[in-house]
Formats: structure tokens, sequence, C-alpha cells
């Protein structure tokens, strides 16, 4: 009877073993038949285009798969990802998605087995090292990153000139002496300094980051906010603009574009995809430069370089993820001849260090008085400090938007900071 059971039991091993071969030689099967593969993204004229490019460039390594790219609104493609992965319904979903960097950390901590790791897909120290902490989760590389949102100031030399300044007098400044100058111009010119809605909070985002600071913790989940010190030295600064009254108040994206193609203001700090929007305006070219940000007034370690914006491309664990990681690998994630055509083509920036040394990034444009622009912003993108921009971005800048108009109204402004943090606390559980 023992020797029945025994053999009984090798017999369901045996049979076990072989079902499970079999499993994975199906899962394999598919994986090396995949011949389509689809890419999820919004902007025609910018990520769609750069997919497109990126399709064209991997022909010569796989002609054979087919890359179907559909473009969605952003809002739609978050809402679909969370529809689809809080279901766990994986029918129609994109073997590549593109997720804004602001939002990555809430889709890979809520979802984390429906992302398929990249990381021995490209050489993560290949890439700036800010793109790390919102496109990773313990350790892992689910993001490769894409282009960068690297900042600038770009500056009409001709007004500045007027003031009495030069060039130099305006580069790895604090945003003191930017107010200071800014006084002066339009004390010279009449010109405003630069434009502001009050309902985006960028400029606040691109001073907090450049002192390594955000508005939660490094667990990317507290709410750091009533004793943050970049945070409350940003709030000075802006109200210290408003005093001065260098700021053009603006509602949407039309205005903030018209208040400097129009010439209405002297400085555009914000980041480097806002170029072909300056370069619109012909009759302007040889009138503007680019320099790096201005740093924070006396917030320790903070820097001359941050960011506003940035996206990551991220591959679904679904069938045909080997394929769709591959091909990103070879494009984004180690083709620095790619790179120099993205930036040709649609003066995209990414974050891959290599492509620095190609001819396109180290080209003179003639528009901003024959600078090399994107040289210049690629050496600020590795020094853009790494922070972890968590779950809670556009939730918190909500509250801080209230809270800011709260302050120019004359409330107190650490009273202002702990009444932000409570209520950030309270929303967020």
């Amino acid at each position: 009877m023992k020797r029945i059971l025994a053999l009984l039991l090798v017999s369901i091993l045996v049979l076990s073993a072989c079902s499970s071969g079999s499993k994975d030689k199906d899962t394999s099967s598919k994986e090396k038949d995949t011949k389509e593969i689809t890419v999820l993204a919004w902007d025609p004229n910018f990520n769609i285009k750069a997919m497109n490019l990126a399709k064209d460039a991997y022909k010569s390594e796989n002609p054979d798969l087919n890359i179907k790219i559909i473009e969605n609104a952003q809002a739609d493609i978050v809402q679909k990802l969370n529809t689809n992965l809080s279901s766990g319904t994986t029918k129609g979903l994109p073997n590549i998605v593109l997720i804004e960097d602001y939002r990555a950390q809430s889709f890979l901590q809520a979802y984390p087995d429906m992302f398929y790791d990249l990381s021995k897909s490209f050489n993560a120290d290949d890439f700036a090292a800010y793109k790390m902490a919102p496109t990773s989760i313990d350790g892992k590389h689910y993001g490769l990153p894409f282009d960068t949102g690297v900042t600038g100031l770009y500056i009409r030399t001709d007004y500045l000139e007027k003031a009495g300044y030069k060039l130099d007098d305006v580069k790895d400044i604090d945003w003191d002496k930017y107010i200071e100058i800014g006084k002066k111009i339009k004390a010279v010119t009449g010109k405003q300094m630069l434009t502001q809605d009050p309902k985006d909070l960028g400029l606040i985002r691109m001073m907090v980051q450049s002192s390594g600071s955000w508005y939660l913790k490094e667990d990317g989940k507290t709410p750091d906010i009533a004793n943050n010190a970049a945070l409350k030295e940003a709030f000075k600064t802006y109200k210290a603009m408003m005093d001065a009254d260098i700021v053009k108040p603006v509602s949407d994206w039309s205005q903030f574009v018209a208040g400097f193609n129009s010439g209405d203001v002297a400085t555009v700090p914000t980041g480097n995809w806002i170029t072909p929007s300056v370069k619109a305006e012909a009759s302007q070219s040889g009138k503007w430069a680019v320099v790096s940000m201005p740093k924070q007034s006396g917030v320790e370690g903070s820097v001359n370089a941050s960011n506003l914006g940035g996206s990551s491309w991220y591959v679904l664990n679904i069938p045909g993820k080997e394929k769709a990681a591959e091909f990103l690998a070879k494009t984004f994630g180690s083709n620095a001849d790619f790179y120099q055509t993205l930036n040709k083509e649609m003066g995209a920036i990414g974050t891959y260090k290599p492509a620095s040394e190609g001819e396109q990034y180290k080209a003179a444009d003639e528009f901003f008085g024959g600078q090399n622009v994107t040289a210049d912003f690629a050496k600020w993108t590795e020094q853009i400090p790494q922070v972890n921009y968590g779950l809670h971005t556009y939730a918190i800048e909500d509250i801080l938007a209230v809270s800011m108009q709260d302050y120019l109204k004359g409330k107190d402004l650490d009273k202002v900071l702990e009444d932000a943090q409570k209520q950030a606390e309270d929303q967020i559980k």
C-alpha cells in the first residue's frame, strides 16, 4: 500500500512539473510571438511625436514589430489606469503608458504588481539622478525616464541692458537679487518682471525643489508644511514679489504666453518646455537669453537648478511586456543619436546624460543670441536636487493655493502654514 501511495505521489509531482513547464513555455511563446505593442500618451506635438520618432528609430532593430500609438488626454489616461488597475482588469490596457512624474508614485505604490520591472533594461546611472525617486520603488526602476522639466530664467537682454545690467549680473543669483533687479527694470522700462496665475503654484514648486524639499516628507506620504523652511521662504518670496509690484497677473495659459510674446514682461522663470512658445515670436530673435534659475535666499543647500514637469515611460505587466521593454531600452534607454533627433525635430531635452555629448545638444541657438541653450539645460538637469514627489502633490497644492491668498491678505505666515498642515493631514489619510 505504501509503495502504491509513493508511486502516486511521484506521478503527481511529475505531472505538476510538466504542467508548470508547459505554462512557462506558453507564456514565453506568447512573448516571443508578440507582433504588436500599444503605447498610450498625451500631447500630439510633444509626447506622441517623440514616440513616433522612437518608432521610426526602432525599425532597424525589429522591423516586424508593429507599434501602435494612441493619443488620449492626460486626465483620461489617469482615469483609465485607475479604473482598470483598481478593478484588476487588464483588458484594453496599453503595453506602454506615459505617466507624469508628479503622479507616478500614486500608481506604483497602489498597484506595484501591475508594472514591469525595467531595472535590467537600462542603466539608471546614465540618467539624471533626480528622475529616480519618482520612477522607482523599493530599489526597482519601473519608469524609464523621458523628458526633463529642468528650469531656467528666460530673460529679455534688451530690458536688462536698459536697466544698467549685464547678463552676468543675473547668473547664479538668488530670489532677493531677482526682485531687486525686477524693481529697477520696471522703473526704467515700465515692464513687469514676470507673470503669475494665482491658481498655479508652479513657482513655489520650483523654489522648494531647488532646496531639495517638497510638500511631503521623504516617505512621500506625510505632509511637510508647517515646519518646512524652504516652503516658508518660498511663500515669503512670492509675497515680496507681489509687494514690489513686479508681477503681471494672468488667469490661463494663453495669457501667460501672451505676457512674454507681447513684450509685457522681462523674464519667464519656468521649465525648458516653454522654449518653442518663446521662439514663436520671431521678431524677438536675439533679444532673449536663458540663465540658471535663482536659488532660494537664506535656505542652506539651495542650488541654481530646479524642475517643473516631466514624465516617464512605464511598461504594464501584461503580455507583450518584454517586447515593450526592449523597444524602450533600444530607444529612450540607450540611443544618444535618437536624443539628438528628438532635440532637432521638436526641441525635446531628455534626461539621458550621454546625449549631452552629441552635436545637436552643443549647437548654438541664434534666437538666444548664439547661446548653447540645450547644453546649458543639460548641465542644469544634472544639478537638480532629487526629491520624492510622493502621492499627493496636487491635493496639497489645492490647499496651498488658498493658503497663499490668506497670507497675501495679511494672515500670519506661521499660522497659515500650521493650518495648511492640519488640513493636509485631515485630508490625506
